[in-house]
């Protein structure tokens, strides 16, 4: 997937802040890996229990193509890969935490309820 990186008018570092974090799982992702540490692939996806196996895999590979994380093969038997956070990853911290915070705040106003609107159901 080709990504534009935005450098032009005010509000366009914004969108390539997003490009690189945006996606569903991403900004969990570097979550689990900044806040807790390296963790291995199969412990990535129990932690995000909505996950399926190849989105996890694709988000994987967009962070660490984006130089946000690293994956690591470990040579023993079975093989096992294990995932953490770069020093540029690391920079994101301060974002990750507020988008933290904010949910949480968000989550206790909203007594953790939050509706789906159906786009298609009318």
């Amino acid at each position: 997937m080709v990504r534009k990186i935005y450098n032009c008018e005010e509000g366009c570092s914004v969108e390539s802040t997003l490009q690189l974090i945006s996606g569903r799982w991403k900004s969990v992702l570097l979550y689990h890996l900044i806040f807790e540490g390296e963790h291995r692939y199969n412990e990535l996806q129990k932690k995000i229990p909505g996950i399926t196996r190849r989105m996890l895999s694709l988000q994987l590979k967009d962070l660490e193509s984006d130089g946000l994380i690293s994956r690591q093969v470990i040579q023993e038997k079975p093989l096992m890969v294990s995932y953490h956070i770069t020093d540029y990853g690391h920079s994101l911290k301060p974002v990750i935490q507020m988008l933290h915070q904010w949910g949480n705040e968000f989550n206790q106003i909203n007594n953790g309820t939050l509706e789906e609107e159906c786009l298609i159901c009318n």
